[in-house]
């Protein structure tokens, strides 16, 4: 008997799929290799913060659901297996995909070398620059000596180091030492000259310094091993409320630092008595998610790896395209009154969000600036738009997400130097993140308010802009500008909801928007009128929107999916989804951008957000969506998805068939690179 297929995709498997589609570009050698190396760096990095943040939840649910039977689907111990056996699967091919890098990489001049490969000479070198550069930053730690291992750093290597005496009166040991990362490069890059270089891990350069940190205490044998120690990150609140939320933040965070242990990554050839001894120490069994690793670990250090090499090493660099309206010189305010514009990042400069705060500091007619920021740059020139603005008499508001998980730290750190400038920042919503990508400005004309704003599917950061795909609207639309001031009024009363004719909000209404826009084209399909949809965003897991997508094709709807991420929509079933796609791009860009096409009968309806379609997104966060009305720039909008939905070689196919499976073209087709494509598109439009 055949089982019938299943309806949804656990979002934890869904999720490891999309890592996978990542690993994929590592191993695609049609991209340059130190691309390559740099998506070896990503899947890293989204390995690390996958099990942080998933992998501890998981870990949470388990002992809450102890009795839950063990077959059940959602089961979370369940899940935990199937993902330590996935990840322990995708690690061979991980570190696999490295060492053909790896080779391909020397035959190219550069060269990944271990201490033992140093001439003599380059040892020389090396000792110099650790006595000058290393030594002053470790603080080894003797195992047997560690009373509260809650000091071992998060996501910090370590190397465990077997010491060892020919004295027999001193006992073998094993010393813990952190291997620093702030202000100094992972990499020893030794330049030979005429593109060729020696590459010596951080981890390489301490152990071959070793007897200058233990030799003092009579031992003369160094083994080294790597290990990597990963936390539970979530956050805990205190919720007293004569505290600010800044100083339960800053609290919370240290706590985090002390979080519990979910995952440890060893050197697969550290001897079984020293694994041993780490493991008793730490308190981890031989069931939990040990992972064994190879002789470096924390290769998201890649992401930055240092620009050298030969030109055809790296991407080719792709100067940004800048809309010819806003040439240099040019009123932004006049040229948005005239008509709307869309930004398309990393296409198109950030640059012009600079200009628009920078005007709006600067001119007499403006009496108010409005905005939300989530993740800022680390040098933010928004931030310092800001600032100007407020000193220049402005009325400047902000409401800085302290929550932005893993920039609270930096969030806290931008809402005092605001606060300290006259910026009002608003409070934190408690239970709630605002996610929203809002600027409002208020400016005097002819004795009349006049507003323009800003929508945007991505964050307020000039770094990200240039790697992340984003679009972001500027309007002068008044019907829009009215209802984004006063999406910053409900900000300030979160719990008392507005009405709102243009724009609609969550955690009030988003989802019954698209269940609404979707029963229409399910309505129009069944009165034998065209109905079709193009769906784009991150990630898909309200399982009340899946499951009206399901009767919309059931209806016949049409049903274009592009979901980069987590999708637990499973098409091509019979009976079910077969009219529904869904692909997933991942290139040299991250696709972030939230665009929603409804056919309506003929007459499409466009919008953009900063939402998901997952529940955090509809019932937790504070989001927008936003009409498109602009004919220009519809077609756009229209062209540019029109150009993913056709990509044959970055495109995979989800959840149906064979894992990631790339979407098939014929011999004869063009081969079409969605991102390249959508470059030269927006270079016509100049």
């Amino acid at each position: 008997m055949v089982s019938e297929p299943k309806r949804l995709i656990n979002r934890e498997i869904s999720w490891l799929h999309f890592n996978d589609r990542v690993l994929q570009e590592a191993k695609d050698e049609s991209n340059p290799l130190l691309e390559r190396l740099r998506f070896i760096g990503i899947y890293s990095n989204n390995r690390d913060e996958f099990f942080r943040v998933r992998v501890a939840t998981l870990r949470r649910l388990k002992e809450l659901h102890k009795n839950k039977p063990d077959n059940a689907e959602d089961n979370p111990s369940k899940i935990l297996k199937y993902i330590k056996k996935s990840i322990s699967d995708q690690e061979t091919g991980y570190v696999d995909t490295f060492l053909a890098i790896k080779e391909k990489l020397r035959e190219e001049g550069i060269s990944f070398i271990n201490y033992a490969d140093l001439t003599e000479e380059e040892g020389r070198d090396v000792e110099a620059f650790f006595v000058e550069n290393v030594h002053a930053h470790l603080f080894p730690i003797m195992l047997n000596s560690l009373r509260d291992v809650q000091f071992i750093k998060d996501n910090s290597i370590y190397l465990v180091v077997h010491l060892k005496s020919i004295d027999e009166n001193i006992k073998d040991n094993i010393s813990l030492v952190k291997v620093p990362t702030v202000g100094i490069s992972r990499f020893y890059i030794i330049n030979n000259g005429n593109d060729q270089y020696k590459i010596l891990f951080l981890d390489d350069v301490i152990r071959y310094n070793l007897n200058k940190v233990f030799s003092a205490f009579g031992y003369n044998s160094f083994d080294a091993y790597s290990i990597k120690f990963t936390r539970d990150a979530e956050l805990e609140f205190d919720h007293d409320i004569s505290r600010s939320f800044s100083e339960i933040m800053s609290e919370s965070l240290k706590l985090r630092k002390r979080g519990a242990p979910v995952r440890l990554i060893y050197d697969r050839t550290m001897p079984e008595t020293v694994l041993n001894s780490i493991l008793e120490k730490f308190k981890f069994s031989k069931s939990d998610m040990l992972i064994a690793g190879s002789s470096y670990q924390n290769f998201r250090d890649f992401i930055s790896f240092p620009h050298i090499g030969k030109t055809h090493l790296w991407a080719q660099i792709q100067p940004p395209v800048n809309p010819p309206a806003l040439s240099a010189n040019r009123s932004i305010f006049k040229v948005i009154r005239q008509k709307d514009l869309m930004l398309h990042y990393p296409y198109h400069s950030f640059t012009p969000i600079i200009d628009l705060l920078r005007e709006a500091s600067l001119d007499p007619k403006v009496r108010s600036i409005k905005m939300t920021l989530y993740r800022a740059a680390r040098d933010s020139s928004v931030v310092n738009a800001l600032v100007n603005a407020a000193r220049n008499g402005k009325e400047v508001t902000v409401f800085l997400e302290l929550q932005a998980r893993f920039d609270e730290e930096a969030n806290i750190h931008w809402a005092e130097k605001l606060s300290e400038e006259g910026v009002q920042v608003l409070k934190m919503i408690p239970g709630f993140k605002v996610h929203c990508k809002l600027i409002s400005i208020r400016r005097k004309e002819d004795k009349l308010d006049v507003y323009y704003s800003n929508i945007s599917t991505g964050n307020y950061n000039e770094s990200t802009a240039k790697v992340y795909s984003d679009h972001s609207l500027l309007t002068a639309n008044q019907e829009i500008g009215i209802e984004v001031n006063r999406v910053f009024q409900q900000l300030k009363n979160p719990f008392t909801p507005l009405s709102f004719k243009t724009l609609t909000l969550s955690p009030f209404g988003i989802r019954n928007l698209f269940l609404r826009l979707i029963n229409n084209e399910i309505n129009n399909k069944k009165a034998g009128k065209q109905a079709w949809m193009i769906l784009k965003f991150n990630s898909l897991t309200d399982e009340k929107l899946v499951n009206k997508l399901y009767k919309a094709s059931q209806s016949g709807v049409e049903i274009k999916i592009i979901c980069r991420g987590i999708c637990v929509l499973v098409p091509g079933i019979s009976g079910l989804s077969e009219n529904i796609e869904v692909i997933s791009i991942v290139d040299k860009y991250l696709e972030h951008s939230r665009l929603f096409v409804f056919s309506n009968n003929e007459k499409p309806l466009y919008y953009l957000s900063s939402a998901d379609w997952m529940n955090r997104n509809l019932d937790h966060r504070y989001e927008v969506v936003c009409p498109i009305i602009d004919e220009n720039v519809k077609k756009e909008v229209r062209d540019i998805l029109k150009i993913q939905l056709k990509d044959n070689c970055k495109a995979r196919l989800v959840n149906i068939g064979r894992v990631n499976t790339y979407k098939s073209h014929k011999p004869s087709e063009k081969l079409i690179r969605s991102q390249q494509s959508i470059y030269e598109y927006l270079h016509t439009r100049v």
